[in-house]
């Protein structure tokens, strides 16, 4: 694996092993049952949870003791250079395999017992991109849920904490040829090798998401690509927890 040294060549003047700042906000939407905004250097995501009292039609009719939590994703038209159109119908490629990740990183951490026969839904919105927005989303959505469990606790409609645990996700590649955490979307189109890892404090590994540009990556570095992702992961979450407590 390549040497772990700054490259000289990353614009924001960040060690190769330096989060962008971070800044996390929760309880920014008055109208939504949980929210939050997250910052990430130039990524920022409004994410809001709703909770409805029904079941998706899969889970309809079935003896379900359990509620059910959905996440979407979506990207403004001008949360990039140039405006982009909006997803009024069908969803792309790309905007189902991040809403799908975020989804099943969320549920990894929710207990959906006390929300039987209802769907939480997790609205991720990115207002403005820089690369990691998928990272971003996974956060942004796991504090929106925190505010959403807090507000419940001390209002009495729930008796226990409903996260099992903290989650997070980092974005780790190698840019010519130096390993990375958390591209910026300069770096993400160079990377040869791009992955978002998502994990919790403890430094298990939830889900791993990408792979290589161009030739195959050897097993030996993989592996120290999600390592050094987990920990940029406890990173994020340290930080992340002064500002939800």
């Amino acid at each position: 694996m390549a040497d772990a040294s700054p490259p000289p060549s990353r614009r924001d003047g960040r060690d190769a092993d330096t989060l962008r700042p971070l800044v996390v906000e929760r309880g920014v939407n008055r109208h939504a049952e949980g929210s939050a905004f997250v910052r990430w250097g130039d990524t920022h995501v409004l994410a809001t949870v709703s909770v409805e009292s029904k079941l998706p039609p899969h889970l309809r009719g079935r003896k379900q003791r359990e509620g059910w939590l959905t996440a979407e994703y979506g990207m403004l038209p001008r949360s990039t250079n140039e405006r982009s159109a909006r997803e009024r119908r069908e969803r792309s490629g790309r905007t189902s395999e991040i809403q799908r990740l975020v989804g099943r990183a969320l549920r990894s951490t929710m207990d959906l017992a006390p929300f039987s026969g209802r769907t939480l839904t997790v609205d991720c919105d990115v207002l403005q991109a820089d690369g990691g927005t998928r990272c971003a989303a996974v956060l942004a959505g796991y504090a929106a849920l925190f505010d959403l469990a807090d507000r419940q606790v001390r209002d009495g409609r729930l008796l226990e904490w409903p996260l099992r645990h903290e989650v997070a996700a980092v974005s780790v590649g190698i840019v010519d040829g130096v390993p990375l955490i958390d591209l910026d979307y300069d770096e993400d189109v160079r990377a040869e090798v791009d992955l978002a890892v998502v994990g919790d404090e403890r430094g298990n590994v939830i889900e791993v998401q990408g792979g290589t540009e161009g030739a195959p990556v050897e097993a030996e570095t993989y592996v120290r690509l999600v390592a050094l992702g987990l920990g940029a992961v406890a990173e994020t979450l340290a930080l992340a927890r002064k500002a939800l407590r």
